[in-house]
């Protein structure tokens, strides 16, 4: 089947587990703890990083195979990973470094910034582009969507900027009159925060439980943690998370407009490193109006939850360029992702619509139409 040549846009602890991940299951040979073992013929070793860009100066200028071990990246190493002949490509800084973060990211600020046409240049070997972003990088994550646009290559959107759910519809368009592929937005870990509560809400609601009110409160002590502390960031992000659990309920926005909601980030621990801990509550209504409450803790390793997922997308986007389709993918990005272009009723509807198009080769679902729009690129 070939490769599925990849391009990084962030070199931070979620591309430190994913590039390890790709070797570690070359070794092992196997597809335990694997989503899909196989995707249209591709197995996770099939995946080829070819490109890389960062703003650190930690980072910018080393191979990707040194760069996904620089701080402050603290993913422990769990797989040999060669040397790879990628070299670090530097991006520009504009809103993916905080105020607060610049002494942790440690941009570089010396000499001009590459434009758009540079960046596109770096990435053009890639296939698929695959947007690891800090939360909050709206600017940037819109200036790499129209640069992975310009290398002609699929654009995978794993952090809560809407570009694929474009709510005007300009980057679905833009990807669909190019002939490219485009998946997200905000990814949806393997087993964690946001997939448990979707299905701990779905429970209810498939079992006739009224939900009163729900919290999901989540700690964690890597970089991503630090860089939310800024509450401003956190727009889109509040939304993706919140409206992948009020989605699922016929009145979910009447429960958020009610102050029945509150699900984000909430505090920065640092001890805890890449593990996040997830406080789920749920108030609820049983029958004859008997009170049923719900309080669990999660506590995963964040960031192989995100690799787990990203090792799938890649594959997704590399089959769909396969097959020719451009534009927004809601089969894949309903399964895959927190706040996709058409939310699924369920998790397992979301599943079957994969399924269903991987294995079919045709479209499950139609595309919400385009809308005009122009956002500006810087």
């Amino acid at each position: 089947m070939g490769k599925v040549k990849v391009g990084i846009i962030g070199v931070g602890n979620c591309a430190s587990a994913l590039v390890q991940g790709v070797y570690y299951y070359k070794e092992k040979g196997d597809g335990e703890g694997l989503i899909h073992y196989d995707i249209g013929g591709y197995k996770v070793w099939d995946i080829e990083f070819v490109a890389a860009v960062d703003v650190s100066e930690t980072k910018v200028g080393k191979d990707l195979s040194e760069a996904i071990f620089a701080p402050p990246n603290i993913t422990p190493k769990f797989a040999d990973v060669p040397k790879l002949g990628v070299t670090v490509a530097r991006g520009p800084v504009m809103d993916g470094v905080a105020p607060h973060m610049e002494e942790v990211f440690k941009p570089v600020r010396e000499g001009r910034e590459p434009d758009v046409d540079e960046v596109a240049d770096a990435l053009r070997e890639a296939e698929v582009v695959l947007n690891l972003l800090p939360v909050g990088s709206e600017e940037a994550a819109r200036f790499y969507a129209e640069a992975t646009l310009r290398a002609r290559a699929a654009f995978v959107n794993a952090i809560p900027v809407f570009i694929a759910s474009d709510p005007k519809g300009y980057w679905p368009r833009r990807y669909a009159e190019a002939g490219l592929p485009l998946l997200g937005d905000d990814v949806k870990g393997q087993v964690g925060a946001t997939i448990t509560h979707r299905t701990l809400v779905s429970l209810l609601r498939d079992r006739g439980v009224t939900v009163e009110g729900t919290y999901q409160l989540n700690v964690g002590g890597n970089t991503d943690f630090l860089n939310m502390l800024l509450e401003e960031r956190l727009e889109s992000k509040r939304i993706s998370k919140t409206r992948a659990v009020t989605s699922l309920l016929r009145y979910g926005r009447k429960l958020e407009e009610g102050g029945g909601v509150r699900i984000g980030p909430s505090d920065y621990i640092p001890f805890l490193g890449n593990t996040k801990v997830a406080y789920i509550y749920i108030k609820a209504r049983s029958f004859a109006g008997f009170p049923l409450t719900i309080d669990l803790k999660l506590s995963v390793d964040d960031k192989s939850m995100c690799a787990a997922v990203l090792a799938d997308v890649v594959r997704v986007a590399k089959v769909a360029l396969d097959r020719g389709e451009a534009g927004a993918i809601p089969e894949a990005s309903a399964w895959y992702f927190k706040h996709p272009p058409l939310q699924a009723p369920s998790d397992a509807e979301a599943r079957r619509w994969l399924e269903e198009w991987l294995t079919s080769g045709r479209r499950v679902v139609e595309p919400a139409k385009a809308k005009e729009g122009n956002p500006k690129v810087a």
